[in-house]
């Protein structure tokens, strides 16, 4: 059997993966990369990267902004209760007031090149088993396997050795589970459903968001007797994300805090919801340009604990998709670079005192999220029931001053710095502050 070895192996080249190994191998260190897939490959998603998202491809040395097939946005529209508000990204001090969209299939491959750029050898093709560990109980490794395009085994393993291993392996969190980490039932879980349609707006300035998203009544129930023949609100919301290249990306994404999750047929709601609001975008089945796709949404630090032996969890694999909005890339990329930082820092310390370090990762990325990830499982225990959305939707709608909060609120654009705050980052911070951090462990 082979054997390869370096100073880290990172299971997994998406956002989270790649993100940490392109830090890691600027830093010196020697990474080696194992992905499942061969690029280019998909993911679903809504394909749109907010200012945070944005500021992380920068600290990555990839800002691409002004590149063709990197569609630039100026804000977030809001559609719900006979209201519709435009309201640009919020500016933050040390990040763009503006947000991108870009397909998965090409950001995900422009992040994987950029990590073996930067010196991270990358292995596509190459499926992760699972983990090995020495007599000590500590990981030392990761048994793999070459695959088809298909994912199918082909061998020959091989055994990738090293003393940390990164595991960004999105939402099945295969390294985790083998090591006996389940996920936690305590906290939300979403689900997105997305496919892209051809459209005269693919150019719009503004990515769109529609809060009122409603499923058919069923025959005889008190819904359908109320005149319009829709169902109770959806914890959730649908997506008209303009991608610049004669395309949009839509869909949307459901939580499961509503008594309806898991009963209605979601590709459905999708073709229902694009029915019914299509003209304004002039699409509908004809112009669809592929299936619709679906993926599980693990919120909240929902798989813990994030550093186990050696191991530490990135990104989907961590639960650490934005309860209040479904989104991920932002915070995986996030999650890479927080890990890079305790690992690059301690790699050539003494092997106990590396150890206790490592440890560190945990604690920081429940300092920079827990707090407010836990006021994002409030948010969706509150819009899962019927009632509550419907008064939000009817009377917060209505008031620009309230929904510019809720956007710097739900895409956590806010200033941490006491000199640079405005009153909507006050209240956020002070929110912040009231509630415990979700913990990790």
């Amino acid at each position: 059997m082979q054997t390869v070895s370096a100073d880290v192996i990172v299971v997994g080249a998406g956002p989270a993966g790649a993100s940490a190994a392109a830090h890691l191998a600027r830093a010196g260190l020697d990474v080696v990369v194992l992905e499942k897939a061969r690029f280019p490959r998909d993911k679903i998603c809504g394909d749109a990267l907010t200012p945070r998202a944005v500021h992380e491809l920068g600290l990555l040395g990839l800002d691409k902004s002004d590149e063709p097939g990197w569609h630039r946005n100026r804000g977030l529209r809001l559609i719900g209760g006979g209201h519709r508000l435009e309201i640009d990204w919020p500016s933050v001090a040390g990040l763009p007031d503006y947000g991108l969209t870009r397909p998965r299939m090409k950001l995900d491959e422009d992040l994987a090149r950029h990590a073996q750029a930067s010196g991270a050898t990358l292995y596509e093709n190459t499926m992760a088993l699972h983990p090995t560990f020495g007599a000590d109980g500590w990981v030392d490794g990761i048994q793999a396997t070459a695959t088809n395009d298909k994912g199918r085994k082909i061998g020959p393993e091989t055994h990738f050795r090293a003393p940390v291993v990164l595991a960004a392996d999105g939402v099945s969190a295969r390294t985790a589970v083998q090591m006996g980490n389940e996920k936690r039932e305590d906290r939300p879980m979403g689900v997105a459903v997305r496919t892209y349609y051809r459209t005269p707006r693919s150019q719009d300035e503004f990515i769109e968001s529609w809060l009122e998203l409603r499923p058919k009544a069923e025959p005889g129930t008190a819904q359908a007797g109320r005149g319009d023949g829709l169902g109770d609100p959806m914890p959730g919301y649908g997506w008209l994300f303009p991608m610049g290249d004669g395309t949009a990306n839509v869909g949307l994404g459901i939580l499961d805090t509503s008594p309806m999750f898991g009963k209605v047929d979601y590709r459905k709601v999708l073709r229902d919801w694009i029915e019914a609001m299509g003209a304004e975008w002039q699409i509908d089945e004809t112009c669809t340009t592929g299936p619709v796709k679906s993926a599980a949404l693990p919120m909240a630090f929902n798989r813990t604990p994030h550093f186990d032996r050696g191991v530490l969890l990135l990104g989907d694999a961590a639960g650490m998709v934005n309860p209040f909005n479904g989104e991920g890339i932002d915070y995986a990329m996030e999650s890479g670079r927080l890990a890079a930082e305790v690992v690059a820092t301690y790699q050539h310390y003494p092997t106990a005192a590396r150890r206790r370090a490592l440890h560190g990762y945990a604690e920081s990325v429940r300092g920079e999220l827990g707090s407010y990830f836990t006021l994002g499982r409030i948010f969706a225990e509150i819009i899962g029931k019927p009632e509550l959305m419907n008064v939000g939707i009817k009377y917060g709608m209505g008031s620009r001053v309230l929904m510019r909060f809720v956007v710097k609120l739900l895409a956590n654009l806010y200033s941490s710095r006491a000199s640079e705050r405005d009153l909507y980052d006050h209240v956020i911070y002070a929110l912040n502050q009231l509630v415990p951090a979700t913990t990790n462990d």
